[in-house]
């Protein structure tokens, strides 16, 4: 699968923009600001429906107009798709695949899987956990449509819960079988996404470690661990043992909303002993891993896009994730780098083809 051809009117700091791609390696260069990592989010907008920046639609519109609209041409399988979405400033997001509007969005999510590699990432190391959570939940939700409809239900009746819990605490009346109603509720949508959660975590261990040692050239041990309560209690047994401190702080303290990853090197957290090249390999590493499991869940190649990955890997590391990227493991990548030179040597060096694009000021020269 590939993007052949992106159009974009309207959006960010771009008035209008066209473009053809390559099947292989696409780059943007040019300075700071100049739009470059706006051509991947609007890529990303093609694939999950959303920004990967900004949850807000609507300040992706450029300043002083009314909507956007993004066009892209896939070619999946040799099938020509096309795929739109447009934003209207006070009205809902369109959003259309072969002219036809979805009913809804989530029907899309996995129809066009991606990868997206930026330093924004760096939350995932540094956050708490609801954003090593959303990791979890984006690449399974690209592989599976019932997982995320079943993170709707979870969330849903987890906001009852803590309404009822508030309820019993403002008004002292306490009904146990309306509670026992919901944490029926909760403990069968939780339990259902743990075992997902808990199966994909086995595989993904093992793409992951695979990653991580070839880009440091296994002289690192990192260890990527997954935690839930669930691993050592049953979700109803938890919800029975922590009532009274549920009630107290009225909301529920049990569950897989609560679960993590931990991330280590060398046996400490990475958040704490990495150092900002490690953990940016370390990252890399988890997006790569992510990839992989798409490609092996899909059985095709998902889009890469590589947001300003260059700056703190040392040249080593740098040349062997081109060179993993650029072999038959992976399909259409994206780059964006402010130095043109530096990418025109790397791949050079290691004899593979690019497209560039520069960019400047919300103009591209290809």
């Amino acid at each position: 699968m590939y993007l052949q051809q992106l159009s974009v009117i309207n959006f960010k700091n771009y008035a209008e923009a066209g473009l053809i791609f390559s099947e292989g390696v696409n780059v943007f260069t040019g300075n700071n600001g100049a739009g470059k990592t706006n051509l991947l989010d609007a890529i990303h907008y093609l694939s999950l429906c959303k920004s990967y920046f900004n949850p807000i639609d609507s300040q992706q519109i450029k300043q002083g107009t009314d909507f956007f609209i993004i066009t892209g041409n896939f070619n999946k399988n040799g099938n020509a798709e096309a795929v739109a979405c447009s934003v209207k400033r006070n009205q809902k997001k369109q959003f259309k695949r072969n002219k036809k509007d979805y009913q809804r969005l989530a029907d899309h999510i996995g129809l066009f899987p991606l990868v997206m590699v930026s330093p924004y990432d760096i939350s995932i190391i540094i956050e708490g956990s609801e954003e090593r959570r959303k990791f979890i939940d984006n690449v399974i939700s690209q592989t599976d449509n019932s997982y995320l409809d079943e993170l709707i239900v979870y969330n849903k009746v987890l906001a009852n819960r803590n309404a009822l819990l508030k309820l019993i605490a403002d008004t002292g009346r306490y009904d146990p079988s309306l509670l026992e109603v919901l944490d029926e509720q909760i403990a069968a949508s939780g339990n259902r996404i743990f075992e997902k959660r808990k199966a994909f975590m086995e595989s993904f261990t093992e793409i992951f470690n695979k990653h991580y040692q070839y880009l440091s050239d296994n002289v690192e041990q990192v260890e990527l661990t997954y935690e839930s309560q669930l691993l050592q209690d049953d979700f109803a047994g938890l919800l029975k043992k922590n009532i009274e401190k549920d009630r107290v702080l009225e909301r529920t303290t049990a569950g897989i909303h609560k679960d993590d990853l931990l991330f280590s090197i060398h046996g400490m957290p990475m958040k704490k002993f990495g150092s900002q090249g490690q953990q940016k390999s370390f990252l890399i590493a988890l997006k790569l891993a992510q990839y992989s499991f798409l490609h092996r869940q899909n059985g095709f190649k998902p889009i890469l896009l590589l947001d300003d990955i260059f700056d703190k890997l040392d040249d080593q590391r740098v040349t062997k994730l081109m060179q993993m990227i650029s072999n038959h493991d992976f399909g259409q990548v994206f780059i964006t780098d402010t130095n043109v030179s530096r990418v025109k040597n790397i791949f050079s060096e290691i004899g593979v083809d690019i497209k560039l694009f520069k960019v400047k000021g919300g103009e591209i020269d290809a």
